[in-house]
């Protein structure tokens, strides 16, 4: 495979690629402002926002358009200096499913069109896409435009229907095709991580001249190790939520649905019952998040599964969590897990990591890269229960490893931060503008009766 590069690594060099002076950012099936943890808001969201507040940091305006599921939202909301979120009508504001929304991409391409048409010609430099949904509207728009589209998958179907929770539902044919179509048509193409680009490349067919590397990050201003004595800290944070005093907290924090595998912690539990029973009266399990996608056939499932193993004493819920409420949680937590079933990243293994907090996760996808294996938490083979219940039996009790973790994890989450991210892709938009005017200046060079080739 052709080597690849990290947005970052190529500002290294000396050429000054062309800076956007206004981005479109599409993101028709979840909205920035809605909170994380439930429905389809994830890490997604959180990524958009993030990058926009720092592109608009370095004078880059940042316009987002997301499909209006609510009539209490203004049509624009300023989010930030520099950062306007966008509703666009496509379809009725409630009941429709992500798998729906194909449907509604007509009438959604329509408003981000009919907004440009307002504004004076060549008023965005660049579109970028998340999700594909996204790009089917970045693709009609560029070309509309004359402008070039970067695109970032944030999942690809391919990826998860080859590693398919049990009971969840795989990815439509039409998604896959129309993945596909939106890797030949971008300019560019964002992968969060080498493995990300990897499956564009080899189940996708995609330029590896066009795929670029660059890495989420995270707020290190908000998800950081508390000042102070980590015992103390931790308890303040149990406190505060309302979690037990002693004992063990082992944490969840997502959507609760089969790809994020809330349940293999679950069952890893009954399992160190069965293993090691005393150990397990000291764990308590919580499960931070809402129901999402096949979560949402049966919301109660893992509570019924919890006492069904005869674990529901161990286990508490907690809705999606806001503010300072979220570091919280991960500073009360001795270990974080995130059990997924794919990753295109691992946002919430970066957090928890940041606040100090060693993660257990799952070795696929981004997460191998997210945690570093050993350093700053424990990557795992796999997603049986008996593994993961040695796991948790082998660190609960070791405070000096996991205290030796906590550092590494904190050490760890350092190298990654939002700034880092924007100032990656802001390499990739202006090789994606050098790109594209080079192309129009060959096209006019040619001229109307010459043919061009390259």
């Amino acid at each position: 495979m052709a080597e690849l590069h990290t947005g970052v690594g190529r500002q290294r060099g000396a050429r000054p690629w062309p800076r956007p002076r206004r981005i479109a950012t599409l993101s028709v099936h979840t909205s920035p402002l809605h909170q994380p943890g439930t429905g389809d808001a994830g890490g997604m969201n959180v990524y958009i926002l993030e990058i926009a507040r720092r592109l608009a940091e370095a004078d880059v305006e940042v316009e987002i358009f997301t499909r209006a599921t609510s009539g209490d939202l203004p049509p624009v909301v300023e989010t930030a200096p520099g950062v306007h979120v966008r509703h666009v009508p496509a379809g009725p504001l409630e009941g429709l499913t992500k798998e729906e929304l194909p449907g509604q991409l007509c009438a959604f391409t329509a408003g981000v069109l009919r907004a440009e048409a307002a504004r004076p010609p060549g008023h965005y430099d660049l579109i970028h896409s998340h999700y594909w949904l996204s790009g089917q509207v970045g693709w009609l728009a560029k070309e509309r435009w004359g402008v070039p589209l970067v695109h970032t998958a944030h999942t690809l179907a391919k990826v998860k229907n080859a590693q398919l929770a049990a009971g969840d539902r795989p990815e439509p044919k039409a998604r896959v095709i129309g993945e596909e179509q939106v890797v030949a048509e971008a300019d560019r193409l964002v992968a969060n991580t080498t493995v990300e680009a990897r499956d564009l490349i080899d189940r996708y067919d995609a330029d590896p001249a066009r795929v670029a590397v660059v890495e989420p990050g995270v707020d290190l201003d908000r998800f950081r190790p508390a000042p102070g004595d980590r015992e103390r800290v931790a308890a303040a944070a149990r406190r505060r939520l309302g979690l037990p005093a002693t004992g063990y907290v082992v944490a969840f924090v997502g959507r609760i649905q089969p790809l994020k595998a809330p349940d293999v912690l679950i069952r890893a539990v009954a399992a160190l019952r069965e293993r090691d029973p005393g150990l397990a009266d000291e764990v308590t399990v919580v499960i931070c998040g809402g129901p999402s996608g096949s979560g949402l056939d049966r919301p109660t499932a893992l509570m019924e599964l919890a006492a069904t193993l005869g674990v529901a004493d161990r286990v508490r819920f907690l809705p999606p969590l806001t503010g300072d409420d979220l570091p919280a949680l991960y500073r009360a937590a001795d270990l974080v897990a995130v059990p997924s079933y794919n990753e295109s990243f691992g946002l919430v293994a970066l957090e928890a990591q940041a606040c100090g907090t060693p993660v257990v996760a799952a070795a696929v996808g981004g997460l191998v890269t997210a945690v570093r294996d050993q350093v700053s938490g424990v990557l795992i083979d796999g997603h049986d229960p008996a593994d993961w219940a040695r796991t948790l039996a082998r660190l609960l009790p070791a405070r000096l490893r996991r205290a030796e973790l906590a550092r590494g994890a904190a050490r760890h989450a350092r190298n990654f931060s939002w700034h880092r991210t924007a100032s990656g892709l802001l390499t990739v938009y202006g090789e994606a503008i050098a790109a594209h005017r080079s192309r129009l200046a060959s096209e006019l060079a040619c001229g109307p009766a010459m043919s061009c080739s390259w």
